[in-house]
This record gives structure tokens, C-alpha cells and sequence, in this order.
């Protein structure tokens, strides 16, 4: 069998790379400007041609940013709506979606597609309904609307997690029943460590999710010390004398934490996709 050559498999691949390096570029270059307009005096933001390296840096943009608006209480009102978020679409997915994987439940299929037959409305059909609903609750301006709903299950969570449980041997469940295990404790112990890489997956996705959301927040908040981060930048945006360089140090550190939860859990991610199929 041929040996292939190195240098015509790398010149061969070289059309690719440079397709993918631009495209990163591209991708990067929104991200580079805000970064650099963060670090500006204000004078220099629309400066032509653009300044790309601010002269001089000034880090104290993000402290004057951070302490001329309640932008300290919007964080932490953010963070706990994505905390209370993940554990509520993570716990409630698990357990719905062992079910449809485990279970020989009458109807339990047709539950499934009616599940997943949710996912194909749009938000924009249920958007009044759910207003009208946590309206009568005493719902607005609490944070109960953005919570609460993540503790019913997601659709395309159970879906993820279900196909996930279908690739993990029955042997090691049924193994377990001979022990004497419950089918709580089988979920507890041996399930779940070998479901960690798509709990990490839908955690990232409801991080993403709860984190930048902006519809609902706009729906049911109302009080500015209960806005989050998404609603204290578009409010801060609205001022009359809004400064694009405080605007865009409070765009960089509300991305922030979207990018470290992401790269931290991003092994975990890939596993995930790779090992979860279309079993079942």
C-alpha cells in the first residue's frame, strides 16, 4: 500500500484551514471591537480610521461602570435565576427522561412525541397564555416565571438525555435489581456517573439560555432593582447620554461567565455529542 505524501495531504488540506482561520477571524473581529471600545475614552470610540489599540488604556472604564448603575444587583439577580435555571431543567429532565427510556409504561411513546411536539411551537403562541397564567399567580415582578417552568422539564432536554440513557447498557440496571438496588438508586449511583457529559451539555445550554435572556425578563420585571444584566445594559443603553465605552465594559463581563462555564464544561460537551445517537 502507497505511503501518502505529508506535503500533498497538508496543501490538499491547506484550502480548509484557511477557510476555517477566516472564518474565526471574522467571528473574532465583533468581539476584538468591543473589547478595545471597553478600554477607550469616549472621544475615541467613533475615531476614523478606528483605533484598534486604546491610547491610553483605561481599566477604570469597568469600576466607573459597575458603580454609577446597580449593575453588582442585576449580576447577582441574573446569576441566581441561571443557578435556580440549571438545577431545575437538570433535575427534572433526568427524571422524565429516564422514564421514557427505561419504563414500559402504557402510552409511553405517544407521550414522548407529544413531548417533543411542544419544541415546534413557537415562544411568540405561549408567550400571553404564560403572561396571563403568572398574572393571576402574583407572578410579575418575581422571579418565579424565569424558575419555575425549568422545574416541569425542556422538551429538547429530555429528548438529549433520553437518547442519552438508551446507549448505557440495560445489563448494569438489571445487574443492580439483582443486588437489591431501588430504581432511585440505580438512577443515583449508576446512572448518572455515566451521564455526566450531557448533564454538563444541557447545563451549558441553560446557562446560555437563562443568561442572555432578554423576552422574558422584559415580560414580567418591571423594577429596575430586580432587572438582569440583559434588561440594566438595555435600560443603560436607552439613556439619552449613554457612553459606548461603559456600554461595552458591561457587554464584556456580562460575556464573561457564558465563556468560562462554556470552556470549562466543553470537554464534557463534545463527549456528549459524540456518544448521544438516534438509539430508540
Amino acid at each position: 500500500m502507497a505511503k501518502t505524501n505529508p506535503i500533498r495531504a497538508l496543501l490538499r488540506q491547506a484550502p480548509v484551514y484557511f477557510l476555517l482561520a477566516l472564518g474565526s477571524l471574522v467571528m473574532l473581529v465583533p468581539f476584538a471591537w468591543m473589547l478595545s471600545t471597553s478600554l477607550k475614552e469616549s472621544y475615541q470610540v467613533f475615531a476614523w480610521p478606528p483605533k484598534w489599540v486604546p491610547d491610553p488604556i483605561r481599566w477604570s472604564n469597568y469600576k466607573t461602570t459597575f458603580t454609577s448603575l446597580p449593575f453588582g444587583t442585576w449580576f447577582n439577580n441574573t446569576l441566581l435565576i441561571t443557578s435556580l435555571s440549571i438545577v431545575g431543567a437538570v433535575v427534572s429532565c433526568i427524571v422524565v427522561s429516564y422514564g421514557f427510556a427505561r419504563f414500559r409504561a402504557r402510552g409511553r411513546n405517544a407521550l414522548f412525541l407529544l413531548t417533543l411536539a411542544t419544541m415546534m411551537l413557537p415562544d411568540t403562541v405561549t408567550m400571553i397564555p404564560k403572561f396571563y397564567l403568572f398574572s393571576e399567580f402574583g407572578w410579575i415582578n418575581t422571579f418565579y416565571p424565569l424558575i419555575v417552568p425549568l422545574f416541569f422539564g425542556k422538551a429538547y432536554f429530555i429528548f438529549l438525555l433520553r437518547q442519552f440513557f438508551l446507549s448505557i447498557p440495560a445489563d448494569l440496571e438489571e445487574a443492580a435489581k439483582i443486588d437489591g438496588a431501588s430504581t432511585f438508586g440505580i438512577l443515583l449511583r449508576i446512572i448518572l456517573p455515566l451521564t455526566v457529559p450531557a448533564i454538563v451539555t444541557i447545563a451549558i445550554f441553560q446557562f446560555n439560555d437563562s443568561w442572555k435572556d432578554f423576552m422574558q425578563p422584559i415580560l414580567y420585571l418591571s423594577k429596575p432593582d430586580l432587572y438582569t444584566l440583559s434588561l440594566g445594559i438595555n435600560f443603560f443603553k436607552s439613556q439619552n447620554d449613554v457612553q459606548w465605552n461603559f456600554l461595552m465594559a458591561a457587554s464584556v463581563v456580562t460575556m464573561l461567565p457564558s465563556l468560562v462555564f462554556y470552556f470549562i464544561g466543553q470537554k464534557y460537551f463534545v463527549e456528549s455529542i459524540t456518544l448521544t445517537g438516534m438509539k430508540g
